[in-house]
This record gives structure tokens, sequence and C-alpha cells, in this order.
């Protein structure tokens, strides 16, 4: 059997993930696909850290086109992100996963405070790790939570798992011509305006050489094939 290239995972969904066709609220079969997904990793060896987005149910910008307050859009999206952990939490238990969910904001009767040593106990005893609320401030974005939580955990990858196979030009969906990279440099992403990360978290990464994989998270291979070093998606590194 090959040798995994990555042990240890920082993996960060959008909330969209988790939604119905139409791209709005909570898909449980969603969330129980997305959670066999995980299974399969977990029963490999990976350890596995999840940071997930909220686009599913708040998009600040809807707030802030009205008026409201940029630090209570982004706090009612850190909420919002903890629903979409705890409907995580519920498919993988249901499915024989140990998890734990931890905040950045302190919610003491449904998760724990996030603390970077217990995360990392909990991975070495073969949990799988769902952090809610960002970083647990405003103004920044799950992408950026993600990206410090990576380093913080001592991640060999962040994984970023999208609907499309990998970092192109231009929307594949919308441009038959559009041409995927199957490597990057972080400058590169940062120069284009690439649509992979916000500029904080590839700055970050890039500060702190955390390599960034871009993949499609509904093939079925892929993220195995990843995992073990194969060619898969489009990998952003120094």
């Amino acid at each position: 059997m090959p040798e995994l290239k990555y042990k240890r995972v920082l993996l960060k969904l959008s909330g969209e993930s988790l939604s119905s066709p139409s791209g709005y609220g909570i898909d449980v079969s969603e969330a129980e696909a997305i959670g066999r997904r995980i299974k399969k990793i977990h029963e490999m060896g990976v350890e596995i850290v999840i940071v997930i987005g909220a686009g599913n149910l708040w998009r600040g910008k809807q707030g802030l086109d009205r008026g409201m307050d940029r630090a209570t859009a982004d706090y009612m999206g850190m909420l919002a992100t903890v629903m979409n952990a705890m409907t995580l939490m519920d498919a993988l238990e249901r499915d024989g996963i140990m998890t734990r969910v931890q905040t950045a904001l302190e919610m003491r009767t449904i998760a724990e405070p996030y603390i970077r040593r217990r995360a990392i106990r909990h991975l070495e005893k073969g949990r799988v790790v769902i952090l809610g609320a960002g970083t647990g401030n405003p103004y920044f974005s799950t992408d950026t939570a993600a990206a410090l939580r990576a380093m913080e955990i001592g991640a060999d990858v962040l994984i970023k798992a999208t609907k499309v196979d990998g970092v192109y030009d231009a929307d594949p969906k919308l441009n038959p011509d559009a041409v995927k990279f199957d490597q990057l440099s972080y400058i590169d992403v940062l120069n284009r305006r690439l649509n992979v990360m916000d500029s904080t978290a590839i700055s970050l990464c890039m500060d702190n050489e955390m390599p960034i994989l871009v993949l499609n998270l509904w093939d079925q291979s892929a993220l195995q094939s990843a995992l073990y070093g194969e060619k898969v998606g489009t990998i952003v590194s120094a």
C-alpha cells in the first residue's frame, strides 16, 4: 500500500457544500455525503481538521448592502458556521466517526472553546476536529481562519474543497476554453487575482510556506488520491 504524503490535513469546506441545489439552507443528505468522504480518509489514518463557511445560511454582503454594521454582519456569519459545524458533526457521528466541535466564540453548552493544544490532542486520539466561528474576529473570512488554524495545528496541507477540479484562469462553467493550472505560486495567485482564497489567507500561507491544494471533493477518488501524492487538482506553493 502506498505511503501517505499528507498525514494531517486541514479541510476547508464552503457552507454551500451542505446546501440544497438552490445553494441555501442545510441539506442533511449533503452533509451525510460529505461525511462518507471524510470517513474514507479518516480510515486511511489521516488526521483531519475541518473549517466550514456559512454561505448557505448567511452572506454578510446582503446585510452590508442594506447598511448593516460590518462587525454585526460578520458575527452573524460566525454563528451560522457553528450551525454548519454541528450538522457535519451529527452526520459523522451517526456514521461512527468521533468528532469534537470547537468554536472561536465561546458557547460552552454546545461546543468546546478553541484551544490549540486540545485540538491537537483530539487529533492524536483519532477524532475529527470541526472548527466553527472563524477566527472569532470580524473582518476575517473563514478562508483566513482555515489558513491560521492550518499553521497552528501543524497541518501538512490546507485542502480547499470545491466543486471544480482545480484552479482555472476563468470560470470553466462559463468559458469552455478556460485553462486549468496544475501548479501555481502564491505570488501568481495574488497577481492574477485568481479565486482560490482571499488575499489575507494566501499571504498567510505564503509567509509560512503552507501548501494549498484545490480539488473537487465530489470526485469520488480525488481526495484519497491527493493524500497519496498523486497529481490531483491544483497545488499552490512556493
